[in-house]
Order: C-alpha cells, then structure tokens, then sequence
C-alpha cells in the first residue's frame, strides 16, 4: 500500500512506514495503540508512538537504524504475555513488533536443532516434529500463544524445568540486530562451548535491553520412553513442602514437581479445568516423572513413598494419558485461574532454597495478613521458584498500591531467605527496585555498563531491569578522577 495514505503528518511515521510497505504494517492512532500500552504486568499503562510490523531482519535493522539516527525510543516485542512490564513503552517508544516473524526455518533431526524466527509460538514447534517423536522442553504455562523470541528475552522457565533446564539450556544460536542496525549472528552453527565470552548467555535474558532477536536456533529433545504423573494432597503446606525435599534428596530428579495452595486450588477448581481437588486441602503436588521405562516404576514407588512418609491424604498415579493431561491443563491454567475468585491479581515470581520452603510460605502469609490480601501460592517447587499471586481489587482506592507493596514484600521474603526475586519472568520495570534486594550499587552499575556497550544511547527498551543506582553517577566520577589522576602522575 502506497505510504502517501498514510494520515499523519509526522515524518517519522511516514518514514517508519514506507520502510515496512506502507499503512498495513503499522499502527499509529490512538485507538490502536491502546491494546499496546501493557504487556501481561497490567499496573503501569503507557501509549507507544507506533507499533510497527516488520517482516524480516532486514526491516527489523531499517527500523533499528531508522531509530537509532533519529534518537526515537524503540523496544520489541512478541506476544505480549510477558508478566514484568518488559514490554510497556514507558518512553512512547516505537514498537517494533514481531508476530509477522513467525516462521519455523529448518528442522534437523539428526543434529538435533531446530531454527525458528522470534514471533513463532512456543507450543507449536513441539506439535509440529512430535510426530517424529521430538519436542521442545522449556514449557512456560502461557506456552500456548507466547513466542519463543519473548522466550529469549525473558529467560522463560517452566513446569519441566527443575530437570530440563531454563531457555537459555535450549538455545544453541541467535542473530541479533544491535541498537545500531548492525545484525550479528552469534552461534550460528549451532556449536556450543565456543571460544571466547558467552554471548548467547549474556543475550538470553537481557530482557531486550542489548538488541533484537530475529532468528533463533533451538535444541530439541527426543520424547523420553516412558513418563508417569503423581498426584498427592497434603493436610498441611508443611508436609507437601518436606515431601519436596524428601524426593529432591532421595536422588531423584523427576520432570516436574509443581505445588499449590488452599487458594490457588480453589481458584483453578473455579476456572476452565476443574479436576475434583477436595476443597479442604492445603496443599498438592504434581509430579511427572519420564525416562526409560525400564526404571520407572521403581521412581514412582519410591515417590509414593516418600508421600506418605509426610502423612499425604491421598496420592494417585494418573491411570492414563488423558487423565494426565487433564491434571496438567488444571495447573497451567493457574495464574488466569485466579480471576474466577478474585477481580485483579499480581503475579510475583521468586526463588528460595527448597529447604527453606515451609518457613518462607510461612513468613508470605504474615505478608497476607499485614496487608489484608489473599496471597494464593502455585510454584515449580522442585528448583524452589515460588509464584505467589497477590489478590486484590483495583476499584477500592489504594487497593493496587498495596498489592504492589504486598508483592515487593514476597520478594524481600525470598531474597532475604537467600533467594533472589526472580526465576523466569523477568524484571521490566516491576522489580526494578526490588534489584537493590540482590545487589549493590557497584554491582548494578556494573551490569548496566555492560549495556552501555550494546545500547550506548539507551534508546533501546530503557528503564527496564536496573534501577538508577543512588550512588552511581558518585561511584563513576570518583572513577573518573582517580583515572585522570592517574593520567597526570604518569606524564
């Protein structure tokens, strides 16, 4: 569509558009732009300038340089699930959007790879080679529309992840374009253990603070021979919590060990998939073990075990697939499950040390108590990532402040039992401050030069991950002295 139906007069719209084929590919009133002011974290609300839709990494780059030359905010992003505000243009940022990118490029069964672009949906790559009896193991429970690009960005998890491991375990390359409108590819042989810095780790997670992600080659796992999943209610979060433990410490590793509380069952009992959880219990646990099936049982006995050591109510093995799944597609619905008891949610996301379990959910619900709120808890208790969901009602006044301040106070539980305040969803601008919980001013300011290097003008998704450290500009102009000072005592 010719760029001259473009109606606006700002030039940068006018530009922005003819460089992705003219009024079809980009969005500039406000009435469009309102579905993209948020992304999953839904408290902070801000309007971008454009959103535009790029359909490779050649316009993805024109964009980029476009911005960069012009100092024009930008920022990606995917599906927009995301549940930190990584996505929110807080800046009126021109977002550039990658749905359009959504191919899956090649599969190569033989080395085990596969290469997608960054807005292709997570959940589709395994339904398209599980028929060749392959799939891809990290699982976020929004796998079914989030894309593997926003995946990258966010580090996700996952259900699978306590054996399988987070995104960055799956990511063998990546071609990024850099804040400049350079694109660079990283990897690209699919080749791990390379010599030189772990770019692929340092990009993966950044939280689409470094660059732009617009190819992706992924590992991908042959489907185990056998897998079992376990049910167990516990009369008390104590048990089901020392339950955990016990399992992680006889050795065994299952796929996934997920828990919830008396809240979060109700929730998901009063949602989509409800599965008959009594509704007196305190506590569940869904195990899913896979691998040979040779040793399987054994596993799973000893689970049952384990169960019933902590004084279990009832433990089930599900009888088959289908049961299973539908154990499955009550836990994944956990977090929108929430709105069928409460009007609004905030989701927060720590980690604690799996021994620590019974007494920080002990500590999160004096948090509860001190501000008035239900705090329903759904989390990959294997690896100890916690979720606990703050309820509230954003009609009451003062209501949303205090969810947020409810919900930093989790966060200050998990890292004060040496955790951190972060698994798998990231920092956006949601835990901004809550980064000072984990680390120094010297510290953030460390990590923030690193971004100076990749984004020197900052126009790339800023303010999201750091805070501005108080002391920081202080600590760079000591060093500036010191290093002028030493200029001059050598000359």
């Amino acid at each position: 569509m010719a760029v001259s139906r473009i109606q606006s007069n700002d030039k940068h719209i006018q530009n922005l558009a003819a460089i992705v084929g003219g009024e079809h590919s980009i969005l500039y009133h406000k009435e469009d732009l309102i579905a993209y002011d948020c992304d999953g974290f839904t408290l902070h609300k801000h309007l971008p300038k454009a959103v535009v839709f790029p359909k490779n990494t050649e316009e993805v780059a024109k964009l980029v340089k476009y911005c960069s030359d012009n100092q024009l905010p930008f920022l990606a992003r995917g599906a927009g699930t995301g549940l930190s505000g990584g996505a929110i243009p807080i800046n009126g940022e021109v977002i550039i959007s990658l749905v359009r990118m959504k191919r899956l490029l090649s599969v190569d069964l033989e080395n085990r790879r596969a290469v997608v672009e960054p807005g292709y949906v997570n959940l589709k790559l395994t339904n398209s080679i599980s028929d060749k009896g392959y799939y891809y193991a990290p699982d976020p429970s929004s796998q079914y529309c989030c894309t593997i690009g926003g995946n990258v960005a966010e580090n996700a998890g996952g259900a699978h992840c306590l054996k399988y491991g987070v995104t960055t375990n799956h990511i063998l390359g990546l071609e990024v374009v850099l804040p400049s409108g350079e694109i660079i590819e990283i990897g690209k042989k699919g080749i791990l253990d390379t010599p030189g810095y772990d770019l692929l780790g340092l990009l993966t997670g950044s939280e689409g603070t470094l660059g732009i992600v617009t190819k992706i080659i992924v590992r991908i796992l042959k489907k185990p021979e056998a897998k079992q999943t376990i049910l167990a209610y516990f009369d008390k979060v104590s048990d089901g919590s020392q339950a955990v433990s016990d399992i992680i410490s006889a050795g065994i590793v299952p796929a996934a060990l997920e828990m919830m509380d008396k809240i979060a069952i109700e929730g998901v009992e009063a949602a989509a998939f409800p599965v008959g959880h009594p509704k007196d219990i305190e506590a569940m646990l869904l195990i899913e073990v896979d691998g040979i099936s040779a040793g399987i049982n054994d596993q799973i006995n000893q689970i049952l075990d384990l169960c019933k050591k902590r004084n279990v109510r009832e433990v089930k093995v599900a009888k088959d697939e289908q049961e299973s799944n539908r154990w499955w597609a009550n836990r994944k619905t956990g977090f929108g499950a929430m709105g069928a008891i409460s009007p609004d949610y905030l989701v927060q996301d720590g980690v604690i040390p799996r021994s620590k379990l019974p007494e920080v959910l002990d500590r999160i619900q004096k948090v509860s108590e001190e501000y008035g709120l239900r705090i329903a808890n759904i989390f990959h208790a294997g690896d100890g990532n916690l979720h606990p969901l703050v309820l509230f009602d954003a009609r009451i006044p003062g209501e949303s402040e205090k969810a947020l301040k409810a919900g930093s106070a989790c966060l200050k539980v998990c890292a004060d039992a040496g955790g951190t305040i972060t698994g798998e969803h990231g920092v956006g601008i949601e835990k901004r401050e809550e980064m000072r919980f984990v680390f120094t001013d010297e510290e953030i300011m460390a990590q923030t030069n690193i971004r100076e290097v990749f984004n020197p003008n900052n126009l790339l998704n800023a303010g999201k991950l750091f805070p501005t450290p108080a002391r920081c500009m202080e600590i760079k102009k000591e060093m500036k002295v010191s290093h002028e000072r030493k200029k001059v005592g050598t000359t």
